[in-house]
């Protein structure tokens, strides 16, 4: 979720269906992240979106160089090619996603 999040921001139902994992995981997960000062959330019309906070400067430095890597994660790639298809997946969220 976090290499997602460095790369835009996106709504639980985006990462659901990206991660092909449970909303509730996904919104559980985000939640530990916000407790941890990691993420931010910002609401746009129904959707909660999440981003990375960029005050976490050694966080983003391994996220950088993980991106920067990419080739070397298959998943991660897999990843990245689901956020061109980000849009399908707002359909199958709920009408509040948080």
């Amino acid at each position: 979720m976090l290499v997602l999040l460095y790369q835009e921001e996106l709504c639980v139902c985006e990462l659901s269906g990206i991660l092909e994992v449970p909303q509730p995981r996904i919104s559980q997960n985000l939640s530990k992240f916000r407790d941890m000062d990691l993420v931010t959330d910002e609401r746009k019309e129904k959707y909660v979106y999440y981003s990375l906070k960029n005050e976490n400067k050694v966080l983003l430095s391994i996220l950088k160089d993980i991106i920067s890597d990419i080739d070397s994660y298959p998943k991660f790639i897999a990843d990245r090619v689901g956020i061109k298809d980000k849009e399908k997946y707002l359909s199958q969220c709920c009408s509040k996603c948080d």
